[in-house]
């Protein structure tokens, strides 16, 4: 919609300025999209191609691995490890320190699903068995409680709520010549 309307104010720029405001206008939009040598180009198919492919990305040809040609068009985009932000050294001094990463460095193709803020890879402490058996151990516990607490059910004893002044007698309607008997509860 901003395109259609920057469209429209080029138009009438155009009819009263002159070219040079339609040509600036027009310049700016075109410089916002993704660069020719930014996309991937064709898939290398001979060694020349695979080491040109290679230097482009600033990988050497034993490391450079591009993804199958399988029709989703990445072309000779390099496949990187599945390795997350995480992982990198935290106390190395990047050249964008946010992203851990060097200037000239490849990108992953999943690079926004491998930021430090979404999926972790870096080992865990603990293997997937140990937290699995424990998960499951510590529901089976509190199935346990809750079936225990159902059939041996545990109450609070009350007393009847008390209130000052004999138990509000006069509050509730006793006749004030005649002393109450004995407290009682006078329900509401």
């Amino acid at each position: 919609m901003a395109a259609f309307r920057a469209g429209h104010l080029a138009r009438a720029l155009v009819n009263r300025k002159g070219q040079g405001i339609y040509k600036m206008i027009t310049g700016s939009r075109a410089a916002s999209g993704v660069h020719k040598d930014m996309l991937p180009g064709s898939y290398p198919k001979t060694a020349e191609e695979r080491a040109a492919a290679a230097k482009k990305y600033n990988l050497t040809p034993q490391d450079y691995q591009p993804y199958p040609d399988n029709g989703m068009g990445l072309g000779d985009y390099p496949m990187l490890p599945d390795k997350s932000q995480q992982e990198n050294d935290p106390w190395y001094q990047w050249d964008q320190q946010d992203l851990r990463r060097n200037w000239g460095e490849p990108v992953h193709w999943d690079f926004d699903m491998f930021t430090r803020n979404r999926v972790d890879t870096s080992p865990t402490p603990v293997d997937w068995p140990t937290m699995s058996k424990s998960l499951l151990g510590f529901l089976c516990l509190m199935l346990l409680m809750f079936g225990l607490g159902e059939v041996f059910p545990a109450y609070q004893p009350v007393a009847p709520k008390q209130y000052p002044y004999n138990n509000l007698y006069l509050e509730y309607g006793g006749d004030p010549e005649k002393e109450p008997e004995a407290v009682k509860n006078y329900e509401i």
